[in-house]
């Protein structure tokens, strides 16, 4: 991911994560294993290697750090992934805040930030976090 360029569908998919996890101040170790399990199972990572998850996480971390990082990578989550790919861009983001126990009010904010650069739908939205929730209920 070159940081003032277009990017491609999975460095996309691999920022919206980073985007949620590193919003409360850090990636966690949890957060970068929910990250690279994701990578590792889900067809949309089919041709992404997953020893480039360190390097492209990386680039989106000194991305974010630029002057207007944030806005630049919201333009850029909302470019690169086809239209279809939105939806399982905002899922991706929500595994990633769901799959961490500690999170914070950031992580949320930030999500709200992910479903508004991505333009979708609220009912669509909506589905995807209950869905998210409800894969990560616990039973006890």
């Amino acid at each position: 991911m070159r940081t003032h360029d277009s990017i491609s569908a999975s460095d996309a998919l691999v920022l919206t994560m980073v985007l949620v996890s590193a919003a409360d101040g850090g990636i966690t170790d949890r957060e970068i294993g929910t990250m690279s399990g994701l990578v590792q199972t889900l067809p949309a990572f089919q041709d992404f290697k997953a020893e480039r998850l360190a390097d492209v996480t990386d680039r989106a971390v000194a991305l974010l750090r630029e002057e207007d990082g944030l806005a630049h990578a919201g333009n850029l989550i909302r470019l690169a992934p086809n239209a279809r790919l939105r939806e399982t861009a905002y899922a991706l983001a929500c595994e990633v805040v769901a799959g961490d126990r500690g999170t914070k009010r950031q992580s949320f904010d930030m999500l709200d930030f992910v479903r508004a650069e991505l333009e979708l739908d609220p009912l669509i939205s909506a589905a995807i976090e209950r869905g998210v929730r409800a894969r990560h209920q616990r039973v006890t």
